[in-house]
């Protein structure tokens, strides 16, 4: 194949793209007409503030219609209860086992003789027990848990199913479990993000078909008129992934250079085409409902979906520049990075459009701070990532820490932000019982915030500076290594924030676990009354108007 043809057509492709996307501007997509854009709020909803992170705020019910949509609301809360917990609570787990991993091995970094008795505590094994944890622990299992707490929300019906949810879940960290025990006594297959063997690693494809099985039932029974974009999102990620991973793990099927070939393609599908589709969701959920707005231009979050599915595929190849790999492969996925821009900046321009005007929500609101921290990071993650895989700048951040700091501002200060601030969301109505200390989620915040800015700047200042000594010829490798250590000692800075940030974290979450106990059993013995913390309605009477909280 010819590479200048491929690239003319490409480039022809993306300013077409352009063109599509100045086109919508035109015909007024940034307009607030679309009634897609409205689904997800009950009558007398918008312009009114929600965040039960703050306290479940209450709404009264005033009309026969708003009394059936905030009942639906409460039936589908009682049905995802259960598998949504399940969730959440490997979730938080998972990622402070994960964290202490991190942490650790952070700290070796910087002093490489820490702990070295054990091979289990090595760096290389402990920094892929870290990752591997992340990929498959705390992301997947608390994305899936808002997933399945808002699909019965966003369909108007109860989750089908729910036994095969939570089946799923645990055949999911069942392997898990096992992978993570191989990896500490050395299994694994050496490819970045497929460490796990096939053999162990098909529990998370079964798991997670058997999770996302119920999205196709309650397809088949939605109540709703259309489906809100965040569905969009939601089902697409539930179809790729196993996808992805049956396609990278079919055994016997892929060798040397092809194989480093499919192994960037999946690292980086898995994020672009799992991790940010149910985070993207999440944000076209949480910050409307939380500001009481719908999104400014529904079309062009639409846009900014297909543009994603459609340029997306191709751009783990950029990670194997100098690698001998046909050129043309390079070159293209090049230029589909570069294509990203497209999708991200329709998605950056619709939530900036969406909050404007609300900006001083971010004092009130625990929820939105966390959603909009992650949308900037998203914005911030994608666009570095499209200047990254040019080969001018990939000369210098290529095999550098600051290839690792582009990872955590994607995973860390895009997925899991948006991921804090849906549990602060969710759980609430989950439980049915209010945060115990809301003072706890600013203090998460501040140190979840303080510590990654402390990890990207000094891992990304470190990176640079380890590549242009990397470029320098004259110099010994050594001083790549030397110059670097200042830099690394400020990453364990700030993973230790972060760390912290996630035992507060895990404590509240713990804590919220006592109170709906404590709330329950009080119910069973009739010894307290009853405070409404979330959507259940109660009996709608013709001259009083019912309080739903």
């Amino acid at each position: 194949m010819n590479p200048s043809a491929l690239l003319l057509a490409t480039f022809i492709l993306s300013v077409a793209g352009l063109f599509a996307f100045i086109w919508s501007l035109r015909k007024g997509l940034f307009e607030q007409q679309s009634s897609g854009a409205g689904v997800i709020f009950a009558p007398e909803e918008i312009g009114r503030f929600d965040d039960p992170a703050n306290g479940v705020s209450r709404l009264s019910a005033r009309s026969a219609e708003q009394q059936a949509e905030l009942k639906d609301r409460a039936l589908a809360d009682r049905a995802t209860a259960v598998p949504a917990f399940v969730l959440f609570t490997f979730a938080v787990a998972w990622l402070l086992v994960a964290s202490a991993a991190g942490l650790l091995s952070s700290i070796k970094l910087h002093a490489p003789d820490l702990l070295v008795s054990q091979a289990w505590l090595t760096f290389g094994r402990l920094r892929t027990i870290h990752l591997n944890l992340v990929a498959y622990g705390w992301a997947p299992m608390g994305l899936l848990g808002l997933v399945v707490w808002l699909l019965p929300r966003l369909l108007g019906t109860p989750l089908q199913f729910p036994r095969l949810t939570v089946t799923g879940a645990l055949i999911w960290n069942a392997g898990l479990i096992t992978g993570i025990v191989g990896l500490a006594n050395g299994l694994s297959t050496g490819m970045e993000w497929l460490e796990i063997p096939w053999y162990i690693g098909t529990a998370f494809a079964i798991g997670g078909m058997m999770i996302g099985l119920p999205m196709v039932a309650m397809l088949r029974q939605r109540r709703v008129h259309h489906l809100y974009v965040s569905v969009w999102y939601m089902g697409a990620a539930l179809f790729w992934f196993p996808i992805l991973y049956i396609v990278a793990n079919i055994p016997g099927l892929h060798f040397g250079v092809e194989q480093a070939t499919m192994n960037w393609w999946y690292g980086h599908n898995v994020l672009g085409l799992f991790y940010t589709p149910l985070s993207i969701a999440c944000i076209y959920y949480f910050l409307p409902k939380v500001i009481g707005r719908p999104v400014q231009s529904y079309n062009l979050s639409l846009l900014g979906f297909w543009t994603l599915a459609f340029f997306y595929g191709q751009v783990g190849a950029h990670h194997l520049i100098g690698g001998p790999i046909p050129e043309w492969l390079v070159t293209l996925s090049i230029v589909q990075s570069v294509m990203m821009l497209v999708p991200v900046l329709a998605f950056t321009t619709n939530i900036h459009l969406t909050l404007k005007g609300h900006f001083l929500t971010l004092k009130r609101s625990h929820t939105l701070r966390f959603i909009v921290f992650g949308a900037m990071m998203y914005t911030l993650a994608s666009v570095q990532g499209s200047f990254e895989a040019l080969r001018s700048f990939n000369s210098i951040t290529h095999f550098t820490h600051f290839t690792v700091a582009h990872a955590h501002i994607g995973m860390y200060g895009f997925v899991s932000m948006v991921l804090f601030g849906g549990m602060y969301f969710a759980v609430p109505r989950i439980l049915d019982v209010n945060w115990p200390r809301p003072a706890l989620i600013s203090l998460h915040f501040w140190l979840v915030a303080a510590g990654f800015g402390t990890y990207i700047v000094t891992l990304s200042i470190g990176g640079v500076l380890q590549g242009l000594v990397l470029l320098d010829g004259a110099m010994p490798f050594i001083e790549s290594v030397k110059v670097t250590r200042p830099w690394l000692i400020g990453r364990s800075v700030g993973g230790a924030l972060m760390t912290i940030g996630h035992i507060v974290f895990a404590v509240h979450f713990y804590l919220a676990l006592k109170a709906a106990e404590r709330q329950r059993q009080a119910d069973a013995l009739g010894t307290t009354p009853r405070q409404a913390t979330a959507e259940a309605p109660v009996a709608l009477k013709p001259a009083t108007p019912t309080v739903i909280s």
